[in-house]
């Protein structure tokens, strides 16, 4: 039998075959797919799909690559050295190796102590006149410093304005801001800070009270959020001044360490010792001494 001959017979027998199934009451192999799959191929039972948009911009990767999320990390205005002298900011090679060396013994052991993964810090002025916003600065540009690492200050002392003084953007909205608008996201506070890899967002608008605002499920749904976006970031807020304002007491629930700044000469021993017996002995990290 040649070739020809041997594929109409081949034709035939499938023909065959298939009338066969029809007489049999056997459904065609299409017709179970589609009965099993009644989205493929057919109109009925369509899902009755409704598109969602998302902003990329308010989560973070599904895959995460520490090298992606540290890049978008933008600092148009970035300070000199100058500039950065002059705020008393600290940074790589400043003449002032003592001091430099003091923020980097202090990252080690918040680092040490916090284990793998990101953490946030509260750090809280003893005085009575607040003003700690420029060590908590200076300690969230020790961890931007680690080129592995990305650092978040979030101001929550709305009762001083000194955060401006530090930054290279201009400042708006903030965090009493946030809290009190549903509307704003937090793109919308999110600011870039001057120095690499470090990103500010602010107090906001000055109130009489925030104590009703850090107790808000907002500002707890913030802070839950800003901690879970990013493994590799660590977020250090600046509260107001610990003792005798329930602010402060009030942030602590949201961080995982506690540093306390010591003005020089404003607080007894006695005052420190009652400032560290107040906290959850395992969030006590440590004190900065503050001129």
């Amino acid at each position: 039998m040649d070739d020809n001959k041997l594929y109409k017979a081949l034709l035939k027998s499938q023909e065959e075959r298939r009338q066969l199934e029809l007489k049999r009451g056997e459904a065609k192999s299409e017709e179970n797919f589609r009965k099993e799959r009644p989205f493929a191929g057919s109109d009925r039972l369509k899902p009755n799909w409704v598109q969602v948009e998302t902003d990329d911009g308010e989560r973070a990767p599904t895959v995460y690559d520490s090298s992606v999320s540290l890049a978008l990390i933008g600092n148009p205005k970035p300070w000199s050295r100058d500039q950065l002298r002059e705020r008393k900011i600290i940074y790589s090679g400043m003449p002032d190796k003592e001091v430099m060396d003091a923020y980097r013994e202090l990252r080690i052991q918040l680092r040490n102590k916090a284990g793998e993964g990101n953490f946030t810090v509260l750090f809280s002025s003893l005085g009575d006149q607040g003003g700690s916003v420029l060590t908590a600065f200076n300690i969230a540009v020790s961890f931007a410093m680690d080129s592995h690492t990305s650092a978040l200050l979030v101001d929550c002392d709305p009762y001083h304005a000194d955060l401006t003084k530090l930054v290279s953007s201009q400042l708006t909205s903030g965090v009493t801001d946030f809290v009190a608008d549903s509307s704003l996201k937090i793109k919308d506070i999110l600011y870039p800070s001057g120095v690499d890899r470090l990103s500010i967002i602010p107090a906001g608008t000055q109130v009489s009270s925030a104590v009703e605002l850090f107790a808000a499920v907002r500002m707890r749904d913030l802070m839950n959020e800003l901690k879970a976006r990013y493994p590799d970031r660590c977020i250090i807020i600046n509260a107001p001044p610990f003792r005798g304002n329930t602010e402060a007491r009030i942030l602590e629930r949201f961080a995982d360490q506690v540093v306390f700044g010591v003005p020089f000469g404003a607080v007894t021993a006695e005052e420190i010792s009652e400032s560290v017996d107040v906290l959850d002995s395992d969030k006590f990290s440590g004190l900065v001494f503050q001129e």
